[in-house]
């Protein structure tokens, strides 16, 4: 590792490939991270599992470039974090910690930017010495710019509930699904590939979103949860799950309501009641905004610029200090589940449900 830390010429953000197979919301966040680093010091996305034409490759770089090199790494898939870390021993690393729960221990003196305070404070426990960030994801300018959440927008919308079929659970879409539209609500569980999802939140009234079970089968948590505060962006009265970092972003009764609370019926009518009157069941205009104006570019981007700053004092100093000349292997034990977890995922096909990255 290089004295200069995070003045390195670069960053280097590391994705496992940017084709169909691996689309999905971390390799939008991730691509959106690139973007916006890019404003500040000069970045590179990086891939390691599929080559492409665009992106160098992990290993040609390595070939090239003995370490510690001059470049800041931003590492940020779970599953393949602890491999990662060995290959990049000796040099600059970050790890931009989305979901949890993936089974191994970071090095000593790796940064850890997380995306939420859920994970914030798994990694507070788990890495209380390692230097640890928050910095939000932030929502693409298109929800900002073209979410119809303004009261004077608010005209009746053609659907009245909208879901998603990915990560709902079967309560949703085998008991209230069919609920709902017995009582003669327009109900659209939206599958496969949108090309606009703006335009899509802005015409329901509606959003729901249960992903505990999800999770909980995969055995990670919610890292972040964007489509909520992509539904109250555009308007929608949201009826959400309060797992993971879902309970960072809403607030039972003022930003979002709890879905599944135990009962079909008092989750059906409540459902209808905002239906019917959505504004008695949303935040205000200027609630709505303060709420998310956290996870603006604007504020992300003056948030990288406060952690880099830091870090361009604080990674030397590591250096000095020793912290960060070895990287014990010790510390990247992974759980035996973990890696037949790992070999099914690889088999996963990609996840074609939101908008291009």
């Amino acid at each position: 590792m290089t004295a200069s830390g995070a003045t390195s010429q670069c960053i280097r953000v590391l994705v496992p490939g940017t084709g169909t197979r691996f689309r999905c919301g971390g390799l939008s966040v991730a691509l959106q991270t690139a973007r916006l680093l890019s404003q500040l010091r000069p970045t590179q996305v990086v891939t390691y599992r599929q080559r492409q034409a665009d992106q160098p490759f992990l290993d040609d770089l390595l070939r090239q470039e003995k370490a510690p090199a001059d470049a800041l790494w931003l590492v940020s898939w779970g599953f393949d974090v602890p491999m990662l870390m060995r290959r990049l021993r000796g040099r600059s690393v970050i790890y931009q910690a989305h979901s949890t729960g993936y089974g191994f221990d970071l090095p000593p003196g790796v940064p850890v930017a997380a995306v939420s305070r859920n994970t914030l404070g798994y990694w507070g426990n788990h890495a209380p010495r390692n230097p640890l960030f928050l910095l939000p994801n932030a929502l693409e300018p298109q929800w900002f710019e073209r979410g119809a959440r303004a009261s004077s927008l608010q005209a009746p919308r053609p659907i009245d509930v909208l879901v998603q079929r990915r990560k709902s659970s079967d309560y949703v879409l085998r008991q209230l699904v069919p609920a709902l539209r017995a009582r003669g609500l327009n109900v659209e569980v939206q599958d496969g590939w949108v090309d606009d999802l703006v335009d899509l939140f802005n015409h329901a009234s509606v959003y729901l979103y249960d992903s505990a079970d999800h999770w909980r089968c995969a055995g990670v948590s919610e890292g972040f949860g964007l489509p909520p505060l992509e539904a109250s962006a555009c308007g929608c009265v949201v009826f959400s799950s309060l797992n993971h970092a879902l309970a960072d972003i809403l607030t039972p009764g003022v930003m979002g309501h709890q879905l599944g609370c135990g009962s079909l019926q008092h989750d059906a009518a409540r459902i209808a009641a905002a239906v019917a009157r959505p504004a008695d069941w949303r935040p205000s205009e200027q609630e709505i905004e303060r709420l998310l104006a956290p996870y603006s570019e604007k504020a992300l981007m003056e948030g990288w610029h406060r952690v880099l700053n830091e870090l361009d004092d604080l990674l030397p100093r590591l250096q000095a200090d020793g912290a960060l000349r070895a990287l014990p292997l010790g510390a990247l034990r992974r759980r035996r589940w973990l890696r037949a977890a790992q070999r099914v995922v690889n088999r996963l096909p990609g996840w074609p449900t939101r908008g291009k990255p």
